[in-house]
């Protein structure tokens, strides 16, 4: 595949039904699944705040987890490309979700806070930098429409 167009699916399938489906607010559960081929079933549900399971995945936080992913792989690139040898990487990831009067609901921000470990004093400045640019080629944060913060620390090995 060249670098036009990639294509993804998945199914998302709800395992959620009680006997009587949604004939009730809180008699169904949110309980799904999300099979990709060839990769263990992700068990999903709804933020327990919404009647939903805690022991099962809640898409608020896989969008945040999709957040952070992309920006690490994004900032490993970029490290490469620059020359600087990253050989720890955390991030203790928050997002701020605001609910609506009318039910709706939307991400206003999401904070990344990655902990990165270089092996020379010398970039560490640099790696401080490149946050910016993974930014900038993270795919999933230039498709989000609520800002994407960061609060980086690097520290040498």
């Amino acid at each position: 595949m060249g670098l036009g167009e990639h294509h993804y699916s998945l199914t998302v399938q709800w395992t959620g039904n009680l006997g009587v489906g949604t004939s009730s607010y809180r008699g169904y559960s949110r309980d799904h699944d999300v099979r990709i081929p060839g990769l263990p079933v992700l068990p999903g549900s709804a933020d327990p705040t919404f009647h939903g399971d805690r022991d099962r995945y809640n898409p608020e936080q896989l969008l945040l987890a999709a957040l952070a992913q992309c920006h690490m792989l994004s900032f490993l690139h970029v490290a490469v490309k620059h020359g600087v040898v990253v050989t720890h990487y955390q991030d203790d990831a928050t997002g701020v979700m605001r609910l609506n009067r009318d039910g709706s609901g939307q991400f206003e921000s999401v904070t990344l806070n990655p902990r990165v470990t270089v092996v020379d004093a010398a970039h560490v400045d640099l790696a401080e930098q490149l946050h910016r640019e993974a930014n900038a080629v993270c795919f999933i944060a230039r498709s989000v429409n609520f800002p994407v913060h960061h609060s980086p620390m690097t520290v040498v090995a």
